[in-house]
């Protein structure tokens, strides 16, 4: 067989090639391939990115190979910081770039570094997201952004740079179910509005967690009038369950929307 090149069987004992290669003591898959030839080439393009520093790191964007992109990108960064990632990960000082493609680059702090190197991250209708336990997990949501959050209003890129996803990039505004930050004269308020067949406004309060505490409590009240939605409620880590009761019970909500949940039992 041809250097770097392994024979290996499909489960109809049709035959394909495996590539691979061993650098600094690490064996790395190369990928699988129809033809000796093709492995072989895997093996060489490998090879050489790995030993020839000439090769820079803005090179793999032009560089001619049977390798794929996520694979340069690993074989380089494996080169340069001497660790090897199987997703398409480089470090630069202090963060790390991902690449969903050659042209879709993310940026990560170092602390998100063992998340993203065993956590692959797809794009789909706009949204990024990973497979984590079976189930399709929206990389924003390690911010605490809600899946209904919107750009602009629930939060923003303090840089205008929506591919950074550094932490102190990331604003989050309105991180509560319900709650949207206001700003007016008189200064910051928060608005509480819950959905039950239109929006309906719950209150205005003067503290957010206060804010969060009465959506809380108007998605129990509809709960008691007869509203079976799958309502989202909030958790609040900070306070302890005598500090939430005591607020719970003294949170005012909107005369208006009890008026509204009277009227819809009366109805049914």
């Amino acid at each position: 067989m041809l250097p770097g090149v392994y024979i290996a069987y499909k489960k109809n004992r049709d035959i394909y090639y495996r590539a691979s290669i061993t650098y600094q003591s690490k064996h790395i898959s190369l990928g699988s391939y129809d033809t000796e030839e093709k492995a072989n080439l895997a093996y060489l393009d490998a090879s050489r990115l790995l030993r020839d520093t000439s090769i820079s790191f803005e090179d793999a964007f032009s560089l001619s190979t049977i390798l794929s992109f996520d694979k340069v990108i690993s074989l380089l960064n494996f080169r340069d910081n001497l660790i090897y990632f199987k997703n398409p990960i480089y470090l630069r000082n202090n963060y790390f770039v991902y690449y969903i493609s050659k042209s879709d680059e993310l940026k990560f702090d170092i602390d998100d570094l063992f998340y993203y190197s065993s956590h692959k991250i797809m794009r789909r209708k706009g949204h990024l997201f990973v497979s984590d336990y079976g189930m399709q997990i929206n990389i924003l949501s390690r911010y605490g952004i809600k899946n209904y959050a919107v750009a602009g209003r629930d939060y923003y890129f303090a840089n205008e740079d929506s591919t950074d996803f550094r932490y102190s990039n990331i604003i989050v505004v309105n991180k509560y179910y319900g709650v949207t930050k206001t700003i007016s004269s008189n200064g910051e308020t928060y608005r509480v509005q819950i959905h039950i067949n239109g929006n309906y406004l719950v209150g205005t309060y003067q503290e957010e967690e206060k804010a969060a505490i009465a959506y809380n409590k108007a998605v129990d009240l509809a709960k008691k009038h007869g509203i079976m939605k799958n309502f989202q409620t909030n958790y609040l880590e900070n306070y302890s369950p005598r500090e939430y009761a005591e607020v719970y019970s003294q949170i005012k909500i909107s005369e208006k929307y009890m008026k509204h949940l009277h009227d819809t039992r009366f109805k049914s």
